[in-house]
């Protein structure tokens, strides 16, 4: 259509408030979530605690290829002080 010679044209008038929020607007970075929690409760959490939380709550992104190499590896359990305050960040972004 962008070849033809167009007399006739539509007019459309959207209100984005009106609008509900895609999957990819309400979704916050690892990144994002570190400063929420940073700021509102003062505690350091790290990449893994924030994919424990997240897998917890169902929300899992793609397959984690960096596994460890033995099943019997231990691996440090997100404390349930820093588990609430990455929970309240992921409530705040709306992704649960």
């Amino acid at each position: 259509m962008s070849k033809l010679k167009v007399e006739h044209y539509i007019e459309v008038d959207l209100d984005l408030d009106e609008m509900d929020l895609t999957s990819a607007e309400t979704k916050a970075s690892y990144r994002e979530i570190k400063e929420y929690v940073q700021e509102h409760f003062d505690l350091s959490v790290s990449n893994l605690y924030i994919a424990q939380v997240k897998r917890k709550y169902g929300i899992i992104e793609r397959n984690n290829y960096n596994l460890p190499k033995s099943d019997d590896t231990k691996q440090p359990q997100c404390p349930l002080e820093k588990e609430k305050a990455i929970v309240e960040a992921l409530r705040y972004y709306k992704m649960i």
